[in-house]
């Protein structure tokens, strides 16, 4: 199984821009999140952030807080979306970021936590409420499962801060677009391409941008200003919550492609003017 580090490697040497949608798991149930995991995979995504329904969802918008609160309201629980999991990774090229907060980890311990989700076979960790100061225990934990424990940097970061959070992720540094909460946003604002210079300035390491992107034009924006991934939640979440379980899965699939087609074109293009 190839880690996410080695993945981004791969597209690096290839010159192409990695898309990783976000779903909320068990929202509207977890049959649906499978199919949805599959659809994604098969459409372009090269990475997927899987969100775990969380009671107090601190660093989600309202798209990405009423799907968890549906998902709560039906039962899901941690275990079910593993064993879920469990089944459908093996058929995905696409590795499985999970996205949680702290609570869930704390609550079964740092060591049985890992050993679950390594089980059943996931490779990087996202934790938004966990601070760097207190990351350490879990990130070398993880390290030893294999999972990749991915940091965010916020746009108020100081640049200190942002060196301390660059050296410590791993995988990829999650660069957080917008201060406040996940969400569908017109625009990107244009300091998110100075944040990208200056993690650049201070790291390799692939960068991957999330929280507020919705659409094609603001995925291609956001790669022109050179970034690694583009993170794209709220507007999938949206999309598998309305219409028939049909179209629902339509949705999803039209919006990977467009996303996709979105940022393959900008790669081209940087293809091409390399030659």
């Amino acid at each position: 199984m190839t880690s996410i580090s080695a993945s981004f490697q791969t597209l690096r040497d290839r010159q192409q821009c990695a898309l990783i949608p976000f779903i909320t798991a068990g929202d509207p149930n977890l049959e649906t999140t499978a199919e949805a995991l599959r659809i994604l995979d098969r459409n372009g995504a090269d990475f997927i952030e899987l969100g775990i329904p969380y009671s107090d969802p601190l660093a989600d918008g309202p798209v990405i807080q009423a799907a968890a609160t549906r998902a709560l309201q039906k039962g899901t629980k941690l275990e079910q979306v593993l064993e879920m999991l469990h089944t459908v990774i093996p058929s995905l090229k696409a590795p499985i970021i999970l996205f949680t907060y702290y609570n869930p980890i704390l609550h079964r311990g740092i060591k049985p936590f890992l050993g679950k989700i390594a089980a059943a076979g996931v490779q990087g960790l996202v934790v938004p409420d966990l601070p760097l100061e207190e990351a350490e225990e879990l990130i070398q934990t993880a390290a030893s499962y294999g999972i990749e424990v991915i940091l965010l940097v916020a746009p108020t970061s100081s640049q200190d801060r942002i060196e301390a959070i660059a050296r410590q992720s791993q995988g990829f540094i999650y660069l957080v677009s917008v201060t406040g909460v996940t969400g569908i946003r017109a625009q990107i604002q244009d300091r998110v391409k100075h944040l990208i210079t200056d993690l650049r300035s201070v790291t390799d390491k692939p960068i991957g941008v999330g929280f507020g992107i919705s659409g094609p034009e603001q995925a291609h924006q956001v790669m022109e200003w050179g970034a690694d991934a583009v993170i794209v939640g709220s507007a999938f979440v949206k999309r598998l919550a309305e219409g028939s379980s049909t179209q629902r899965l339509q949705a999803v699939e039209q919006l990977c492609q467009e996303l996709k087609t979105a940022i393959t074109q900008v790669s081209l293009q940087q293809v091409g003017s390399a030659k």
